[in-house]
């Protein structure tokens, strides 16, 4: 049982997280299929719903001003509190499991398998909601116009845009899953992830896994989205993405504390 310090400060301290995250990489890359599979759609699922209530609670409006940016950002984050303290596998946060292959604690074959299993699980999932939240009646008025207006700015951005915005977007998702690892408690967890997401999505930043949910109810509201143009984006997005999390985030603090030493117990 772990002791509260005297300060008060009961985080993990990062050394600690590089440790609990290679850990996690370890038994992310281990994982049966089903388990995998199952979590990973329902991934897709949660993402989705923080595009949903992304989408309705900017809906409506004919400019999105600061304040109107920021409320969104905090309704998207719904989505990744649902991956992290529900649990769930989420692509974009596994790419940090290359922290785990670079010290030969998993192969290459157990990485690429983990990042094609989980990409696709999201996409099921991610279309899946689109599909009910059709079905449903929802994408009508308010809430399919800013639908389909969210989509036609996603598939303008040229491929440079896309990939740098994908690069910035996940180093704020993996920053906030490291962050959510420094927690001990769950409101700690959440308000870990709430401020890097808030932050991401009210810049405008680029989520491959929202994006399987944001094109495709953009085009379903009435967008005149090809399925190029779809993966003109998602593409570039998903290898920003890449980039953003295993590289600018996951490898960096890789190289600042280097090998977590597995006979570290934790406080």
């Amino acid at each position: 049982m772990h002791q509260i310090t005297p300060t008060g400060n009961d985080a993990h301290k990062p050394a600690e997280i590089a440790r609990l995250i290679q850990q996690s990489g370890v038994a992310k890359a281990e994982m049966k299929l089903l388990p995998l599979v199952t979590l990973s759609v329902l991934a897709g699922v949660f993402i989705a719903f923080g595009a949903l209530f992304y989408t309705q609670t900017t809906a409506g409006f004919d400019t999105l001003t600061g304040p109107l940016k920021l409320l969104g950002g905090l309704a998207f984050s719904l989505g990744l509190i649902l991956v992290v303290v529900g649990g769930a596998e989420l692509f974009t946060g596994n790419t940090m499991i290359v922290m785990a292959f670079v010290d030969r604690r998993i192969t290459l074959r157990q990485l690429l398998r983990n990042w094609m299993i989980v990409l696709l699980g999201n996409l099921v999932g991610s279309l899946a909601t689109v599909w009910l939240v059709y079905q449903s009646g929802l994408l009508v008025s308010d809430l399919a116009t800013r639908a389909a207006q969210i989509a036609e700015a996603k598939v303008a951005l040229d491929p440079i845009e896309a990939l740098s915005r994908g690069i910035l977007c996940n180093a704020l998702v993996c920053l906030a899953v490291w962050l959510s690892v420094s927690a001990r408690t769950t409101i700690g967890m959440i308000m870990s992830i709430v401020w890097p997401i808030t932050a991401f999505v009210a810049i405008g930043l680029e989520h491959s896994v929202a994006n399987m949910y944001l094109i495709p109810a953009g085009w379903l509201s009435g967008a005149p989205i090809s399925l190029v143009q779809a993966a003109g984006n998602i593409l570039p997005v998903l290898f920003g993405n890449i980039v953003g999390g295993a590289g600018g985030v996951a490898l960096a603090y890789r190289l600042a504390y280097g090998k977590p030493a597995e006979d570290v117990v934790a406080a």
